[in-house]
Order: structure tokens, then sequence, then C-alpha cells
């Protein structure tokens, strides 16, 4: 279901966009009195909120583009692309880099529809079983945003009205993270009473969205008895909120296909248009080979800007048929296909690597109307039922170690990968360390370059010496540059700090 491209786009800019960001652009200033009468006014605010995750400073690139390159599993593929770019991949990031500030202010444009909606309903008379299942649309969306935020930042502004005059702008100061965390989730526990079971398309948030999302979070704060308890939750309802495994894994990244799968559980639905960079897709273009034929709706290949590490590649066991499906690892130039070894010579002017790349955004895009993929109809599935296994799964360890409801979790998730074949193989017997390297190993193939892998380095802290070897020498892409007391988090963003002191000081190291 493609609502949430149906936007008004008077509630685009209402309400504060970018903190201090009015002393110089005071585009949200506009209260819309009287709009808010039913509860259709108020699904109208909500899909301002869907309109900017999918804008290219959100989904598009700016956002999901550093979440990938700081992870240990892509790497930059060309290296004239954009120094703000390379600069997350090499860890080099700072207060000024334009990924970071391109992006700040677009999360806090979906904080800002957000909340109008939240507000605009109580000028909404009706009984709250009609309006509230709305409303808590935009409690979700409010916690899926800042719950992006302060994983990559920390303590930040949190804001939940509308804001309607300069001067509160320029007092805004950071509110701890452990307190975002709280609020965060507040909004997905209404989200969870209010939302219907099920709803016409996965693009809008179901109860089984704020169910699942309050398992992650409590996942990342370490609160794992409340982590597994909301999995749990979930895969009790498994039929109730119309869940399961899809049977096969490409169905998942094939944009024909994925609308009828029952294991997406929130999406961001790209639809093959854009107006401008208003639901453009770039994934296909950043992740794509220069030059590849191989996908007519990929015209002139890609840009191979995000490509994987050859180690993630080579480490990569070929019986696991998720493998198959995240790579390319032929290409067709001038219609001849070439194997990987040879993409730098035969794509791109050498501009290339030679490198398997990335397979899942673009192999099945659909009806591309702009180069490169750019418009594409992809399904960028925020949350799945997979994961929320392995949310469970991961929880129950740390409570119950060596449980074989953990392990059988795990095993459901594998059983698929197989695709026939004899691995991945079924765990069993394991105890709690092994089982906790071995479900969060489990995390990074099951969910390879779907932009989770740097939230986990981060949540547990995987990238310090006593914790492993991510970006050491034997990691599958060394980071000689990673500093483990400024890297777990991005700096605010130099501008924000400049229009308001009160922002200061910026992150460890930066």
């Amino acid at each position: 279901m493609k609502t949430y491209k149906y936007i008004f786009l008077l509630l685009m800019s209402l309400s504060i966009v970018g903190c201090s960001n009015l002393e110089e652009e005071p585009i949200g200033l506009l209260a819309p009195d009287g709009f808010f009468n039913t509860p259709k006014d108020i699904q109208t605010a909500v899909n301002a909120a869907y309109g900017h995750m999918t804008h290219e400073k959100f989904w598009g690139r700016k956002m999901s583009l550093p979440l990938m390159l700081r992870s240990d599993m892509v790497a930059i593929g060309d290296l004239t692309t954009s120094s703000r770019r390379v600069e997350h991949d090499e860890f080099t990031v700072a207060a000024d880099n334009g990924m970071v500030e391109g992006y700040w202010l677009r999360v806090y444009q979906i904080i800002a529809a957000s909340n109008q909606a939240i507000a605009g309903a109580e000028d909404v008379n009706v009984d709250e079983n009609v309006k509230n299942p709305v409303t808590a649309q935009a409690y979700f969306t409010r916690a899926f945003a800042y719950f992006h935020l302060v994983r990559q930042f920390g303590d930040i502004p949190y804001i939940d009205k509308p804001v309607t005059d300069l001067t509160t702008t320029s007092s805004l100061s950071k509110t701890a993270a452990a307190d975002v965390y709280k609020n965060i989730i507040a909004d997905l526990q209404f989200a969870k009473k209010w939302l219907p079971n099920t709803q016409a398309g996965r693009s809008l948030p179901a109860k089984s969205a704020a169910h699942s999302y309050l398992a992650l979070v409590y996942l990342t704060i370490g609160d794992y008895d409340n982590a597994y308890k909301e999995a749990k939750g979930v895969i009790d309802n498994e039929g109730v909120y119309n869940l399961g495994l899809e049977a096969d894994f490409q169905d998942l990244f094939n944009s024909s296909k994925v609308d009828a799968s029952n294991e997406p559980i929130f999406v961001l639905d790209f639809i093959g248009a854009s107006d401008g960079d208003d639901g453009r897709d770039y994934q296909a273009a950043l992740t794509g080979l220069r030059d590849d034929e191989q996908y007519p709706n990929v015209s002139g290949g890609g840009w191979s800007v995000a490509v994987p590490t050859l180690a993630v590649y080579n480490t990569w066991d070929d019986r696991d048929y998720r493998k198959a499906v995240s790579f390319d690892n032929t290409a067709v130039f001038n219609g001849a296909v070439k194997p990987y070894t040879v993409f730098k010579e035969n794509g791109g002017s050498g501009r290339g690597v030679n490198r398997p790349h990335i397979a899942k955004y673009t192999r099945f895009n659909g009806t591309s109307a702009t180069g490169n993929g750019r418009a594409s109809n992809n399904n960028y599935i925020m949350m799945r039922y997979a994961e929320v296994l392995l949310i469970a799964a991961e929880a129950l360890n740390e409570i119950s170690p060596g449980s074989a409801e953990a392990h059988g979790y795990v095993n459901r998730v594998r059983a698929r990968a197989r695709n026939g074949a004899t691995f991945p193989e079924n765990v069993s017997g394991l105890n709690q360390d092994d089982f906790r390297t071995m479900v969060l190993e489990e995390r990074k193939w099951e969910l390879a370059f779907e932009c989770k892998r740097w939230y986990d380095i981060t949540r547990r802290k995987m990238a310090n010496p006593e914790n492993g070897d991510v970006f050491g020498t034997s990691g599958l892409e060394y980071r000689p540059n990673f500093d483990v007391n400024r890297d777990y988090l991005y700096p605010l963003p130099a501008d924000e700090l400049a229009r308001n002191t009160n922002l200061m000081p910026n992150n460890p190291g930066y």
C-alpha cells in the first residue's frame, strides 16, 4: 500500500524542522488552527512523516549510506566518489560532514509531522476508539525517527510538541540518551495498544510493528528480559498479526512479490516515480556495478559506491542460499558475461572495483523511470519477522543460557537459508558465549546490507579490542582510524552547534 505517497504538502514543513534551523530557515511557523477535524486529517499529517522517510535525505541516500559504510561489511568501491561518503568509510568524519548535516534536518521533519498529528488529534472530537488507532501511527513514526537518532548521536534534542516560535528553538538543549529511550518506549507502548492487528499494507505500521520495535529497543539498551518478552509476544501472535517467514529468501527483495509476503513487518515503499529527490531510491545506484548491462531497469549500471569487502564474500559459505541472493559475482559488459575479478577493467573507465556487488536492490527493483535504478519499486524492509526470531533468541540466551527455545528460533531462520542444501546446520547445545557469538553472526548474514550491522556493532561494542576484532587486522575490513572513544557515535552537525550553543559540547572526539 502506497498511502504515504499522497502527502498534504502544507504539512510537509509544519512545526520545527531542524532544531535551531528555524533561525535561518523559518519554514515551520505555520500553525494549522482549525485543520484537524476528523481522523482523516490526522492521517494526512502522519502521511507527511512517511513521505519524509522516502526522501533522498533519509532512506534514499543520506542516512542509509553511512549505516552501510560504517559497518564491517561494506566499503567504498569508487574512491573518486564524494569525500563526505569516504569519511564514513574511513572514520574520518568531522562535524561538518555533508551526509550528517543532510539527514539531521530530514529526521526532525519526520518528528515535526508526527508531533503535529499528535497535537492535532486533541482537536478531533470523536471517540478515542476511532481516532487513537490513527494517532498511534504518529507515535510510531516519532519513535522510529528518534530511535535512529539516539543510536547515532546519543544525547539529542528531544521535542514532543509542535514548535511555533523562534525563541523556543534558540533555547533547545540536549536530552540524555536514557531519557530519549524512555520516551521512545512510551510512544511504542501507545502504538502497540492502539494500532490494529493488521493494516492494508506493510507500509503502514500495525500492532506487530510497535511490538517488534519495542523488542529491538529493549535489546539495544540491554534490557533482555523485556526484549525477550516483547519478541515472544510477536511470535505468540504470529497468526493474529499475519506473520511468517517467506518461503523463498529472494522474494523478500523482489519488488513484484514482496507486497504479498507475510514476513515484512514495516517497510518504506518506493513506487517507481519521484519528484526530484522526493521518493527517489538511490540504493540501486549506490550499490550497483558501473556499466553492468544485466539489469535493464538499472540503465547504465550503478556507481559502485557501497560495495561489500572481498572478505565478506570469501567468508560466506557458498552453500548458504542467502549468499546467492545477496551478491552479484558476475556482470554483463558489451553483451559478454564477466566475473567479478575483471569488473574494474570492464566498467566505468576503471572507477569500479574487482569485488562482488550487492544484488538485493538491483536484481528485481521493478520499473525504473530514471537512470541507474533511482526510481525503483523497492520495498525497504525496516523490520521483518526473521529479525524478531533472532531478537528473541539473542535476548533469551542472556537470561536463560543454553535453552532449546533460543536454539529453535535460530534454526527456523537457518532452515530457509539452506534452500535444499545442508548448510547452515541446525544449532544446539551451545553455551552462552558461543551462542551469543553465533546469533550475532547469524544476524550479520540474514540481515546483510539491510543497514542493521552498524547498529549491532555499536550496541554490543563489538569493535572494542576485548570484544573481538571487527575492525582489526583480521577483521572483514581493517579500519585503522576507528577510535572506540569516538566513533560509536556520529558528531552533532556543526551548523546546528553554531546556531545553538546550548547543544555544546559535541560528542567526544569531535
